[in-house]
């Protein structure tokens, strides 16, 4: 019992050292409107979608009622059998076709790299097509934010996750491992090297972009957010990862159970690879102390009232920091946390699998892709 609550508390410390401080894009005020326009003409809006037909209307609904618009948007088809491409067309939106040349590249890396190649903004912002803009003020507040922070090397925000129904609430912990992962929102903050940028919402100055190689040099990389985020450090540039709360939502796998257990499979065992080694360690105390809290209950039934009531303590307090991780991450149910080990089994089964795919099989399927890694 006493590696067990020793256990529990170094994981309930090494839970509030990852996720210590999840900054956000805050509203910029008595931003002049003239700035505002000033900053909307920099971007280039990049939408990479394959197969997007249920997810891309929301997006561009949220686009069009932005208060200021982009320079120009491209909706990047990268070879959709759905009605991916008459959607965005309909919305009065361009579309344009990834290159068919380039073939071997994993993931959507061509479709982004088509898109950067025809852009003529000074800023490229890559957006997923799950993704929505929560505000009408999220594209200023984002572009603001950019500019603020030298509009130098990439900014990234990882969107707020919204779910409608209760499977979706499994990706609770793939999500707190996402966030706190990167290594910038720990204790130490940016003073941490990062493990790169997320991917979903990834603002880039265009000179520094093709400077790196943009896509192109990352183009066998199934983690590209992580990739170019690293491929911007090396070369002496920023790469910053704020929270989406308030400004970016999205909704991931609302196919079902499947889409969920496929999408998080093909990256999280190279996500980890990438991860800080401390930050890492400290995920893995975290999660260990989750399993221990849940025995050290079960072991303490039949002994000593003092020890079973200390082991309760030790459940509740973590309970209580899942919870809380959670809610940094997006709306998750509150009642299904109180569950939390079935929450971190499942996990633990999703990284077992994604390590037999991505470090044996090396290969992944995703929207019925056959990705080689």
């Amino acid at each position: 019992m006493v590696v067990s609550f020793v256990v529990i508390l170094l994981g309930l410390l090494a839970g509030l050292i990852v996720f210590w401080r999840v900054p956000l894009a805050r509203r910029v005020p008595g931003l002049p409107d003239h700035d505002s326009l000033e900053l909307a003409r920099h971007v280039t809006v990049i939408i990479p979608a394959y197969n997007e037909a249920g997810r891309l209307p929301v997006l561009l609904a949220s686009l069009k009622v932005q208060d200021i618009q982009p320079h120009e948007l491209f909706v990047v088809d990268d070879g959709s059998t759905d009605a991916t491409r008459s959607i965005a067309q309909q919305a009065g939106f361009r579309v344009l076709d990834a290159d068919a040349t380039l073939s071997d590249w994993v993931g959507k890396s061509r479709a982004c790299w088509s898109g950067a190649r025809a852009a003529t903004g000074d800023w490229l912002l890559f957006l997923d097509a799950d993704t929505r803009l929560s505000e009408s003020d999220s594209l200023r507040r984002i572009l603001a934010t950019y500019h603020n922070l030298g509009g130098r090397g990439g900014l990234s925000l990882q969107p707020w996750h919204t779910l409608e129904h209760a499977y979706e609430n499994l990706s609770v912990v793939f999500n707190i491992i996402v966030m706190a992962g990167i290594g910038v929102f720990t204790l130490w903050g940016t003073r941490l090297r990062g493990a790169g940028l997320f991917g979903p919402c990834l603002l880039c100055n265009r000179a520094d972009y093709f400077q790196v190689g943009g896509h192109r040099a990352i183009r066998d990389q199934v983690m590209d957010d992580l990739a170019l985020g690293q491929s911007l450090q090396k070369a002496g540039l920023p790469a910053h990862s704020l929270g989406g709360r308030g400004v970016l939502t999205f909704r991931m796998y609302p196919e079902g159970l499947r889409s969920l257990w496929e999408g998080w499979s093909k990256n999280m065992s190279t996500g980890a690879a990438a991860t800080h080694p401390l930050v890492f360690t400290l995920i893995i105390l975290w999660i260990c102390a989750g399993f221990s809290s849940l025995t050290a209950v079960i072991k303490a039934f039949g002994g000593p009232p003092l020890v079973l009531a200390a082991a309760g303590i030790a459940c509740l307090l973590y309970m209580l920091l899942f919870i809380r991780m959670a809610r940094l991450c997006g709306r998750f149910w509150r009642w299904p946390l109180l569950f939390y080990p079935v929450f971190l089994t499942f996990f633990t089964l999703v990284f077992l699998w994604s390590v037999l795919l991505t470090r044996v099989l090396h290969v992944v399927t995703w929207k019925g892709r056959r990705i080689k890694v």
